[in-house]
């Protein structure tokens, strides 16, 4: 692992960490997503105003009502409404969701040869890390190869190899354990890698995703799967006229904990939703839509 001699590690608040990872007029994406209510809230604004005490008071507010907090790690494009890899500005982070034997990760990846030293090194439980490499020069399809090839090198989370995908963001408690652990963060480095500082084999950068889990077969009758409710939710919202871009988006952060690729599941889902929407009768079932409704959290 590469090294910067001239750097000392130092630990970050949220705004320190926003202010270090984005410059003050990018485009970032919060993400505010309460799991005890189904409650998910995105709002895409400048990393200048994510940073100010206002905006993080509101984020504090949702995060002691249950909510946990995530940050998009690469800037979207002006005027972009949602966070998907099509609205992506540029690649300026790759990571690694570190969430199985973190401690022996970590030491793997400090005295590795293969990737330069980290950034940032967040610490989202006891034993799990979110570790995040800053870097340029690289397209989309470069990112996720090499997001692919570290996860799979590392034994990290191959839920986390798409390039809009959020992560923690540091100062918030983290609400998936059953007691309190605020995340928090160590910038290691301030350096700017290219892809030429990852020397991973090649056959890591093609390894294919890991499943999640399977589901299983055998439900209590009338009973409708998650994937069942996202279906009536696609076609219930095309049908009214929401944008489909819209609709996939709200899918996949809503289902982002849970499926390994959930921008791919979400879009698969609204492309056959929009098919067979006009064969479906005009009377349908309504069921309750707030768990994927996003509005933005107030900045005042």
């Amino acid at each position: 692992m590469t090294t910067s001699s001239s750097f000392t590690p130092k630990s970050l608040t949220a705004p320190e960490y926003v202010c270090a990872v984005f410059g003050p007029t990018d485009n970032v994406a919060i993400l505010v997503r309460n799991r005890r209510l189904g409650h998910t809230l995105q709002r895409i604004t400048t990393a200048e105003i994510i940073a100010t005490c206002e905006f993080q008071a509101a984020l504090l507010e949702q995060n002691r009502a249950g909510a946990d907090v995530f940050v998009g790690m690469n800037p979207v494009k002006d005027g972009a409404y949602n966070r998907t890899k099509q609205s992506l500005k540029e690649i300026r982070h790759v990571y690694l969701d570190i969430d199985r034997n973190g401690d022996q990760a970590m030491e793997l990846i400090r005295t590795s040869l293969d990737v330069p030293t980290p950034n940032f090194v967040l610490n989202t439980s006891p034993g799990k890390y979110q570790v995040v490499w800053r870097i340029e020069g690289a397209n989309l399809q470069q990112a996720e190869a090499l997001l692919h090839g570290m996860a799979n090198h590392f034994g990290g989370d191959f839920a986390a190899t798409d390039a809009a995908r959020v992560l923690r963001l540091p100062g918030f408690a983290n609400h998936k354990l059953a007691f309190e652990f605020v995340v928090q963060v160590v910038q290691a480095s301030d350096a700017v890698y290219s892809l030429r500082n990852f020397n991973l084999p090649d056959a890591s950068l093609e390894a294919p995703r890991r499943l999640s889990g399977s589901y299983g077969s055998h439900r209590p009758s009338g009973h409708r799967s998650q994937s069942e409710r996202d279906w009536a939710y696609a076609k219930r919202a095309l049908a009214r006229g929401d944008d489909p871009e819209v609709v996939i988006q709200r899918i996949a952060d809503y289902r982002a904990d849970e499926k390994p690729n959930p921008e791919y599941y979400a879009r698969l889902t609204v492309v056959k939703a929009q098919a067979q929407l006009p064969q479906e009768p005009a009377n349908r079932l309504e069921l309750p839509e707030s768990a994927y409704e996003t509005q933005p959290p107030p900045t005042r």
